[in-house]
């Protein structure tokens, strides 16, 4: 029996400047998408959800303050925002379609934002979605703004939303963490190692209060690069002049998205500047790529500490998350370390990057923003996303291997340097090297000859005394 044919798509016809096409009825997006998407089917990937979230709440803050100044009707301000509040909820998300590599400066998404949410407010009103004569998505919901300020603003707020959404809360959970093994591991003396090489004793746990540190860190420099997210370009219109736009335009989107991410966000003193600089991009990239590099570091050390667990250090257990090996059995991998590297690298790649896209504008534009606006938000919430999975599936469950650990420690040729200031220098490497060729231990070498007592000996290397850290570092 023959299948009927399916019927076929309603359709509604759009005109631009370029003439008239026929779209699905049921699409929210319109006639600029449309052909965005034909002109660019490159890699598949859309935007960022929270880059979404960015521009809508640009667009919602800028219907309330042309409302408010009475520069759009204040019924078509309210669908508007109406709109934008169920896009943030998380509804038409599927009509969000145009690729990461697009038109330059991001105009092709621009007018995607604009398209829905014109549509969803005409149909908020009662009307049909394409009557653009009634809410247009260049008159109405993109009154007063350009791609050229809206894009640069966009990439503040989403970068400020990425931030507070993800990576700030990951890292104070992990310093958190870290601090709590610390505590935990205190009492745990481990052989130090240099270029791979014994090297004095250190506390395990001052290891784990080591890596808080420097997240601690990490946190402090990135929350400074991200105060220059905070001056906001909007209101400079097409090249920075306020073009089109009320004198107190610019003021009022400032307060209202304060109000809506709850951000001290303000107008940059110098629209134009705000604009064309990739600036504060720049440096907060700078700033992840920073922590990248430092997370790859720690990732690698728990790989090594962990290593084994009969050929390698085996200092501390990491957590198993899943089976290891496709053919040897009981074989489990530091696959949560494994997997921060790789983000990491990404991370670093992404930064070259948009510093190489932040070169590339030229006069009153730069044209890369789409890929620094891309690059940079999935920099932050890869980054996070990877810390919050490190911390919770990784560092919480980490234990330590004391014994393991003590014997290192105990072995270790680099207790010689305690001998220093007790019989010199080349006395020392002379025992050094005596041990490492004969086997026998530092203790035994020192005392056959004699050249400590017992009582001084055990003084002099005391894991305990050598590897506590001094009472006021903290």
């Amino acid at each position: 029996m023959l299948e009927k044919p399916a019927e076929p798509l309603a359709q509604r016809i759009e005109k631009d400047s370029m003439g008239e096409r026929s779209l699905p009825a049921s699409a929210y997006y319109g006639i600029q998408t449309l052909r965005a998407t034909e002109n660019f089917p490159i890699s598949g990937l859309k935007p960022l959800p929270t880059y979404v979230d960015a521009c809508v709440l640009i667009k919602k803050a800028t219907a309330m303050a042309n409302g408010e100044l009475g520069c759009i009707p204040e019924e078509l301000s309210q669908a508007i925002v109406q709109a934008a509040d169920e896009i943030l909820m998380g509804q038409l998300r599927d009509q969000f379609v145009v690729d990461v590599y697009q038109a330059g400066a991001g105009t092709s998404h621009h007018m995607n934002v604009n398209e829905v949410l014109a549509n969803r407010a005409l149909e908020i009103l009662g009307d049909e979605k394409g009557n653009y004569s009634r809410i247009s998505p260049n008159d109405h919901v993109n009154y007063g703004q350009s791609t050229n300020d809206v894009i640069p603003t966009a990439i503040r707020i989403g970068g400020l939303l990425a931030l507070e959404r993800s990576l700030f809360p990951a890292l104070a959970a992990a310093i958190s963490v870290l601090e709590t093994k610390a505590q935990a591991f205190e009492q745990v003396v481990r052989s130090g190692r240099t270029h791979l090489q014994d090297a004095v004793p250190v506390r395990l746990g001052e290891t784990f209060r080591a890596w808080g540190q420097i997240f601690s860190d990490h946190l402090l420099r990135i929350e400074t690069a991200a105060s220059d997210l905070k001056l906001l370009g909007i209101g400079g219109s097409a090249a920075g002049t306020g073009l089109n736009t009320h004198p107190r335009y610019r003021f009022r989107v400032a307060e209202l998205l304060s109000e809506l991410i709850d951000q001290p966000l303000q107008p940059a003193p110098h629209l134009m500047a705000a604009m064309q600089s990739m600036a504060p991009f720049v440096s907060v990239s700078g700033a992840l790529r920073n922590l990248a590099q430092d997370c790859v570091k720690i990732s690698h050390d728990l790989r090594l500490l962990d290593s084994g667990p009969k050929t390698g250090f085996k200092e501390i257990q990491l957590p198993p998350v899943q089976p290891g090996s496709s053919i040897m059995p009981g074989k489990y991998n530091p696959v949560m370390a494994e997997m921060t590297s790789m983000v990491c690298f990404q991370v670093m790649g992404y930064d070259s990057a948009i510093a190489l896209c932040a070169q590339a504008g030229q006069l009153e534009l730069n044209v890369m923003m789409p890929l620094i606006a891309y690059d940079l938000i999935h920099s932050i919430e890869i980054l996070g996303n990877t810390i919050a999975a490190l911390t919770q599936k990784c560092l919480r469950g980490i234990e330590a291997n004391a014994d393991r650990c003590h014997a290192y420690a105990e072995g270790s040729l680099a207790l010689v340097t305690a001998l220093n200031p007790h019989i010199g220098y080349l006395n020392a490497a002379a025992i050094a090297k005596e041990s490492l060729e004969t086997g026998k231990s530092l203790r035994e070498l020192v005392l056959e000859k004699e050249l400590l007592t017992p009582e001084q000996l055990n003084e002099v290397l005391d894991l305990a005394a050598m590897s506590q850290m001094p009472k006021d570092y903290r």
